[in-house]
């Protein structure tokens, strides 16, 4: 594997957008980074998009040195899978729930 400091997202993203993407692992909205695995041609590529540290680029020599390391980071970054069928509407009804529990005191109550 060889890996480079990239400064920018915007060079990360270009090159996003000229590859095959495979997988991505992890997300910035709720993280500290996220991976993109992809391939160029022949070159198998991990984009390491960072609000921590420095961004990167990962070069890796072959497929399967490209799959262990996807596995790898889904492990440490504890992959989740995304249910798209989720009821949304199942958080909304209990939060207003817990509003009707908070009814403010009447003001009788002071005097």
């Amino acid at each position: 594997m060889e890996e480079m400091e990239i400064s920018s997202w915007l060079t990360l993203d270009a090159l996003k957008k000229k590859a095959d993407v495979a997988e991505t692992v992890g997300n910035l909205q709720t993280g500290h980074s996220m991976s993109v695995f992809c391939q160029i041609e022949d070159d198998y590529l991990e984009l390491v998009y960072t609000d921590a540290t420095a961004n990167s680029l990962r070069r890796y020599e072959d497929k399967d040195e490209f799959e262990a390391a996807i596995e790898q980071r889904k492990e440490e970054d504890g992959e989740a899978a995304y249910d798209e069928d989720r009821d949304f509407d199942e958080s909304e009804d209990e939060d207003k729930n817990d509003e009707d529990d908070l009814e403010p005191e009447s003001e009788e109550d002071d005097y």
